[in-house]
C-alpha cells in the first residue's frame, strides 16, 4: 500500500505538500501537472505493491487503444477514472500488450500512429456518435464503468446495489439510523443520456425499505470535492438536527465532506461517520482514512483486457469468443477510520 513517504521519494515533493494535495487544500498553489503526477504515482505504487508477481508471458501481443471520456483536467476533479486508466496501462505493460492512448478529435477518437489495433478499451460513458467512431477503429470494444449496446460490446461494470447495501449494513450495525447521502440526483447514463443517479436510487430504496429514509438528508451536488464541501457547509447552517453518518457517491465527495466537517469543528467519526465509494489509493492517504466501498479498479482493468483478448484476432487466429459479455464486479467494503458507532445522545 502506498505511503506518503514513498510518494515523497518518488515524486520529489514533500510529504506535507502531497498530503495537502490529496486532502484538497484550497490554499495550496500547485500546478495541475503536479497534482496529476502525485495522483498517478499513488496509483502506480499501490498497483506495484498488490499486483501478481507470477510473471507469466502472454502468447500473443495485442495492440490496445484506450479511450477516456474525461479530459486530463476533468480527471483531476474525479481521479477514479485516472486510476482506472493507469491500471489498464500497467496491465498492458505486464502482459506486454501495446498501449495506445487515443486522442479526442471533435466527436470522435483517433490513434496517433494510424496503425491497426486489435481492440479498444473505453473508460467511462460515451455518446452514440463517439461509440460509432470507436467501432470504426475496431469492433472489438470493452467498456469500463458503462454498458452501452450490450448485444454488441463487452463491458465491465460495478455492482452498485451491493455496494450501497454493504455500506448501509455496516452503518446499521454501528447503530446509525439517521443517515444522509451526498451526490447528484442525476448523472450521465451508459450512452451519455441524463438518468437518475444509480447509487442515490439504491440508497433511497434500501433506507425506505428499512423505514429510515429522511429526504431532508439527501444532499444534491456534483461529485467533486469543492461542491460537496459547499453543500455540507450550507446544510450545517440550516439543518435542525444533524445525521450521524453520510454515504458519499464517490471519494472526492467524501473528502469534501470531511473537510467541511473539520472546518465546522466536528470530528469524523466521533460526530459524523463517513462512507466513501471507489476506494482508490487516495482512501488510505487522507485523514481520516476512509471507510470505502471498493470497486476493485485493478480487477476491473484485468477483466477488461481479458475480455478484449478473448475476442481479438491476432495474426489471422480465430477469436476465443464471438458473443459479448457483461461482467459485474461485486464490490466489497473496506472499514477504516472514518466510521464508528453512532452517538446515542
Amino acid at each position: 500500500m502506498a505511503t506518503l513517504k514513498e510518494l515523497s521519494e518518488r515524486t520529489g515533493y514533500s510529504a506535507a505538500t502531497i498530503s495537502r494535495i490529496l486532502n484538497g487544500d484550497a490554499a495550496l498553489s500547485v500546478s495541475d501537472e503536479t497534482r496529476r503526477k502525485v495522483l498517478e504515482e499513488a496509483g502506480r505504487i499501490n498497483y506495484t505493491a498488490t499486483r501478481s508477481r507470477r510473471g507469466r508471458t502472454p502468447k500473443r501481443t495485442l495492440r490496445v487503444a484506450v479511450a477516456e471520456h474525461l479530459t486530463p483536467v476533468q480527471q483531476l476533479s474525479n481521479p477514479y477514472y485516472l486510476f482506472l486508466a493507469n491500471y489498464v496501462r500497467q496491465e498492458c505493460l505486464d502482459k506486454k500488450y501495446t498501449y495506445l492512448p487515443m486522442e479526442r478529435r471533435g466527436s470522435g477518437f483517433v490513434v496517433n500512429d494510424g496503425e491497426p489495433v486489435n481492440g479498444v478499451v473505453a473508460i467511462g460513458v460515451f455518446s452514440p456518435s463517439e461509440i460509432e467512431s470507436l467501432a470504426a477503429l475496431s469492433p472489438n470494444i470493452v467498456f469500463m464503468d458503462s454498458s452501452p449496446f450490450e448485444s454488441l460490446y463487452d463491458s465491465v461494470v460495478v455492482g452498485y446495489e451491493l455496494g450501497i447495501s454493504l455500506a448501509l449494513e455496516h452503518l446499521f450495525n454501528l447503530r446509525h439510523r439517521k443517515i444522509g447521502f451526498i451526490g447528484p440526483s442525476h448523472n450521465e447514463g451508459d450512452r451519455k443520456q441524463w438518468v437518475p443517479e444509480i447509487r442515490r436510487q439504491y440508497f433511497i430504496k434500501i433506507m425506505k425499505t428499512n423505514g429510515f429514509l429522511d429526504t431532508n438528508l439527501l444532499l444534491e451536488c456534483p461529485m467533486r470535492q469543492t461542491d460537496a464541501k459547499v453543500a455540507i457547509e450550507r446544510f450545517l447552517q440550516t439543518c435542525e438536527r444533524r445525521p450521524t453518518a453520510f454515504i458519499c457517491a464517490n471519494e472526492e465527495s467524501a473528502i469534501g465532506v470531511s473537510l467541511a466537517l473539520r472546518e465546522a469543528g466536528l470530528s469524523v467519526p466521533e460526530d459524523i461517520s463517513i462512507v466513501s465509494f471507489d476506494d482508490t489509493p487516495k482512501s488510505t492517504l487522507v485523514e481520516p482514512l476512509l471507510t470505502s466501498v471498493s470497486t476493485h479498479v485493478e480487477e476491473m482493468s484485468k477483466t477488461a483486457l481479458r475480455l478484449l483478448a478473448e475476442r481479438a484476432c491476432v495474426g489471422g487466429s480465430a477469436p476465443v469468443r464471438k458473443f459479448p459479455l457483461k461482467v459485474i464486479v461485486p464490490p466489497s467494503l473496506v472499514v477504516r477510520e472514518s466510521t464508528g458507532e453512532a452517538r446515542t445522545d
